[in-house]
């Protein structure tokens, strides 16, 4: 290891100059949550270590718990303090390293795109759940990162995927997704609110987490999210709060094959609402699915 290199990792805990014993994983790591550990408290300093560790440089909790040989060149060391700066900041982990995990894959993230929640993964999971067997195509509206069609995709081998977006930017962060995780999906750039679907043919499966915060909401909101998340893909007027539901609900009686599907990510505010809301287009079937907090997270109807 570099000289240079147990400089920098002594001042990342602020005890001076690091001796030759810091050669392995969990020697670093400890000392990664060590420099965290005021700005983020025990718990979360650990995760993030972690995470920090495995984005960067593919340095798993294996690695870490075996305590296995570091082999960082001077520029990685260069990258690892960088990165701890920024974390020491609160910017997030997944906005330092440029990836997020979901489904067990990694996705590239940009300050353009929303970072993709656990909550989200429950969506999809609940989708391969009602999905299974034959030949079917979804449409993902507000892609984002694309991981929604990217990972139905990628899980089911009989899906034909699309999605559209309003923002140019995000769906080439999206198109980088599919390239570097070898999925099929269309992308194509959308105003849901004013354009018609660039798109001719029906679709078995239309899923959306649309901008469903409301503005008087940010209060309560982790400073985190509202400084680094896109608010074009968080929110919606206060007098509002149903604005992308209605408009996708009626694109959807118009572009679902009969007995295909329409699953939303919902404020857990107004599941009551956007449940009233679908029966009243003529949605079947409708029903409030909660996360795994125990919160109005998914309504899915069919057609």
């Amino acid at each position: 290891m570099r000289e240079r290199s147990h400089e920098l990792v002594g001042i990342f805990v602020n005890c001076g100059r690091m001796d030759k014993g810091l050669k392995g994983a969990k020697a670093l790591k400890q000392y990664i949550a060590k420099a965290l550990l005021e700005a983020l408290g025990e718990r979360e300093a650990e995760s993030v270590a972690y995470g920090l560790l495995e984005d960067l440089f593919e340095i798993d909790r294996t690695a870490v718990l075996t305590d296995a040989p570091l082999e960082l060149v001077e520029e990685e060391w260069d990258e690892l303090w960088d990165a701890v700066e920024q974390l020491k900041k609160h910017v997030p982990l997944q906005h330092v390293t440029g990836v997020a995990p979901f489904f067990n894959r990694k996705f590239i993230v940009t300050p353009e795109t929303l970072v993709p929640r656990p909550e989200t993964e429950e969506l999809v999971q609940l989708i391969l759940e009602e999905n299974q067997g034959d030949l079917f195509n979804v449409l993902d509206i507000g892609t984002g990162t694309g991981c929604i069609p990217i990972t139905l995709d990628l899980e089911m081998p009989h899906c034909d995927a699309f999605a559209v977006d309003i923002s140019e930017k995000a769906l080439f962060v999206a198109r980088r997704n599919a390239v570097y995780l070898d999925a099929a999906v269309e992308f194509e750039q959308m105003d849901v609110l004013k354009d018609a679907l660039p798109f001719q043919q029906t679709f078995d499966v239309i899923v959306s987490n649309p901008p469903y915060i409301c503005e008087r909401e940010k209060a309560d909101m982790h400073e985190n999210v509202l400084k680094y998340d896109p608010h074009l893909a968080l929110f919606v007027p206060d007098d509002a709060p149903l604005l992308f539901y209605k408009r996708i609900a009626d694109l959807a009686m118009d572009h679902l094959n009969d007995g295909g599907k329409l699953y939303f990510e919902i404020n857990e505010a107004y599941g009551k609402e956007t449940k009233a809301m679908l029966e009243e287009k003529g949605f079947e079937e409708v029903r409030i699915v909660r996360d795994l907090n125990g919160k109005d997270r998914i309504v899915r109807a069919e057609r």
